[in-house]
């Protein structure tokens, strides 16, 4: 396998574990979820480019800014799956409602969700819904709706190369390494946007650092680290808190 054919098969298996969006089939043997993780950012370009420019064109022709933020909201929901959704719901419940370490991680992992879930998801979409209808759909901003996403999913590789996994299965398990190559790639990835974006990006990316950084901290505190679920939850929580940051500017 070439090295270029290598790379393309790692970008095609994070888009099919971060979205549902068509990335064909993997053909021959599949790498690991971790090789993959450097290409997270290129999945966010994409989830952030739909719900941005859908927001954009929707409000565009006429629709009231909330309906065309539920609607745009709607189609990144299409696109993931509520895979991140699902991991904040998860993350919400396993924190909030056990009592030890185990109890906590079985929680995470039981598909039923509780009321700590339910809760998370009502505050965190109503401030994603809310928050992204106050944005004004300019060029600029939807520049930086996309950028915004395309460095939550850089957080999470960060997670993923800097906590350690918190379990010995899982997709978190799967995709860990504490390794700072992948990190370094992302990052480079998430560059060219931040550069378009110049000095306006900063003060969403200083917010969602700080929010990312909290919220491993309570990971490693509750759980000792990370898991899919909590990568999940840190894409949600960093991306509203970018949102919530540019009505600050604003």
């Amino acid at each position: 396998m070439g090295w270029v054919r290598g790379r393309l098969i790692e970008v095609q298996l994070a888009f099919m574990l971060l979205s549902r969006l068509p990335a064909g089939t993997l053909s021959g043997k599949a790498p690991s979820l971790a090789t993959s993780r450097w290409a997270f950012p290129l999945v966010g370009s994409i989830i952030g480019s739909i719900i941005a420019l859908s927001y954009g064109g929707l409000s565009f022709v006429g629709l009231p800014p909330i309906i065309a933020a539920l609607l745009a909201l709607s189609l990144g929901l299409l696109a993931t799956g509520a895979l991140h959704e699902d991991g904040l719901a998860d993350s919400a419940d396993g924190m909030g409602g056990g009592h030890d370490r185990d109890r906590k991680l079985a929680i995470m992992k039981d598909s039923h969700i509780g009321s700590y879930g339910v809760l998370a998801l009502i505050m965190v979409m109503a401030l994603r819904v809310f928050g992204l209808a106050s944005l004004p759909p300019h060029f600029d901003m939807i520049a930086l709706i996309i950028t915004i996403s395309i460095l939550s999913r850089t957080i999470m590789v960060a997670y993923l190369c800097l906590l350690p996994s918190a379990r010995d299965t899982g997709l978190g398990e799967m995709a860990s390494g504490q390794t700072y190559k992948p990190l370094f790639f992302a990052t480079a990835l998430s560059l060219p946007m931040m550069a378009f974006c110049g000095v306006a990006i900063l003060p969403s990316l200083i917010v969602m650092v700080i929010v990312a950084f909290g919220f491993a901290l309570m990971a490693k505190r509750h759980i000792g680290g990370q898991t899919g679920d909590i990568c999940g939850a840190s894409q949600m929580l960093s991306e509203t808190a970018g949102w919530l940051s540019l009505l600050v500017i604003l």
